[in-house]
């Protein structure tokens, strides 16, 4: 709709139906659960990698890549990385592996939503990690059939584009002032951003990446051990369904004003799919007999368990090996190494400093063998 100043304005209508509302409550329980199970930093590692070769591979999945899961994990761990004809699936799936880092990053550091990060976002999962910011759409974006070239949706005129991502934008930071729960904020642009369709392509992807990254910022990331993506792409009809909330083609024939009571009411009830999928995941993981943590364990963020669980089989790794695990540039791994070695539970170990080597101090050592004997011990006859 448009206001008396002629610009476009986005106040989402939609209601929080009792079954939204015990979906939420159901998200909550899950996050509370998940994040006082006690995990390995091995299991941790592995069930975050895992997420993410899901998302990488169910997401583009959804776009048509046709690289099968075991085939996308490989590219991801570079065992193979090229497939003959298949040379643009694999670029879309190590793009947005990158980028599904790069959220979890920006979500880490509370970087707020806006225009510049879903540029910027864009750009990693449709050109990659050396491209520039995305310029929106310039022209008209027909969304048609695949098959029989029939019209599905007509997105608004370019020209209504950015106008409409700012309002999207100015809506979630008002939203979260608000304190309308994070799922549904999440769900709601996701939604508006594959409404507006502001790029020629890569839009889906995108708005997948968008509501993880604000689950992540707000608190709701589950360590990073979910994917939405296979979700949505195990239930391809309804995902697709839910998003058309109002049956006219065009943005400006309804598609503007609908009720999006609809859509929350999926996002919410596949969301609480997943979040207690995780949960069920991490209790099979946690039954193993329990070891006591050294007391600084809980202080640790994400990154640093994430590097305790590379020590989990050897005793030095080197900078380039954990710019590699990570996901992040070699000096910022020299920069986390320094805080790592002053809070004493990581040690540099030989001489160099671009690919210097480290290892773990003593206390953090003998908490790792001791995990690595407990995890291998034989479970009690039933």
């Amino acid at each position: 709709m448009k206001d008396n100043r002629n610009s476009l304005i986005w106040r989402p209508k939609f209601r929080i139906e009792p079954k939204t509302a015990q979906g939420l409550m159901a998200i909550e329980a899950a996050r509370v659960a998940v994040a006082h199970t006690p995990l390995s930093p091995a299991v941790e590692m592995e069930l975050r990698k895992q997420a993410r070769i899901r998302s990488s591979h169910f997401s583009t999945r959804i776009e048509g890549n046709r690289l099968s899961l075991s085939e996308a994990e490989q590219v991801i761990e570079g065992k193979k990385t090229r497939f003959a004809g298949r040379e643009r699936d694999v670029r879309e799936v190590k793009y947005y592996w990158d980028a599904l880092i790069k959220v979890e990053q920006w979500a880490e550091a509370k970087r707020p939503l806006s225009e510049e990060l879903i540029r910027r976002l864009h750009a990693l999962v449709f050109k990659g990690r050396a491209s520039l910011l995305s310029a929106y759409r310039a022209g008209q974006n027909v969304i048609r059939d695949s098959a029989t070239g029939a019209l599905v949706y007509l997105p608004p005129l370019a020209k209504d584009v950015a106008p409409l991502m700012s309002a999207m934008v100015k809506w979630a930071k008002q939203a979260e002032q608000d304190r309308v729960p994070a799922p549904i904020i999440a769900g709601l642009i996701h939604y508006q951003f594959v409404t507006i369709h502001p790029f020629y392509d890569g839009n889906g992807r995108t708005a997948r990446l968008l509501a993880t990254f604000l689950l992540h910022r707000n608190g709701f990331g589950l360590n990073g051990f979910f994917s939405l993506e296979e979700h949505h792409a195990r239930d391809l009809e309804g995902y697709y369904r839910s998003l058309s909330v109002h049956p006219h083609h065009n943005y400006y024939e309804g598609r503007a004003q609908a009720d999006l009571t609809p859509w929350v009411d999926y996002f919410i009830k596949t969301l609480a799919a997943v979040f207690n999928s995780v949960w069920e995941e991490a209790q099979r993981h946690s039954q193993k007999a329990p070891v006591r943590q050294p007391g600084s364990w809980k202080r640790l963020d994400r990154r640093a368990r994430a590097m305790l669980a590379l020590f989990s089989d050897r005793e030095l790794i080197k900078t380039m090996e954990i710019a590699s695990a990570l996901g992040l540039s070699q000096r910022m791994v020299r920069v986390l190494a320094r805080q790592w070695i002053s809070q004493g539970w990581l040690v540099a170990a030989g001489s160099g400093n671009r690919n210097r080597a480290y290892g773990l101090s003593a206390i953090y050592r003998k908490y790792l063998d001791r995990l690595s004997a407990s995890a291998s011990r034989p479970k009690p006859a039933p």
